[in-house]
């Protein structure tokens, strides 16, 4: 049963651009990344800063397969460097109702 991942970011006012333009790089090898259906990119009408990611992975496991791989390639460093506080990653399964 796939797995919905919703990964929130808060980046620095003077880092948005950049913050964009990392996603832009990104995104691709994420999309390609084994176990990976989708990824959306949204941003907050309400605080321009604010940057959710929604992903449907196949399961929770390879999306962590896929972060762990993203820490060993540094990108999770680079992208904190750029983030005002923590990234938010949450896992959500769909309900049949």
């Amino acid at each position: 049963m796939s797995v919905n991942v919703i990964l929130e970011v808060q980046s620095k006012p003077e880092s948005i651009d950049e913050l964009k333009s990392t996603f832009e790089k990104i995104l691709p090898d994420t999309r390609s990344y084994d176990g990976c259906l989708s990824v959306e990119v949204m941003v907050n009408q309400n605080n321009p800063l604010n940057i959710m990611l929604f992903e449907v992975w196949e399961s929770r496991e390879k999306q962590e397969k896929y972060f762990q791989w993203r820490g060993e390639t540094g990108a999770l460093d680079a992208l904190g460097a750029i983030l005002s506080q923590p990234a938010s990653l949450q896992f959500y399964d769909n309900l049949s109702i």
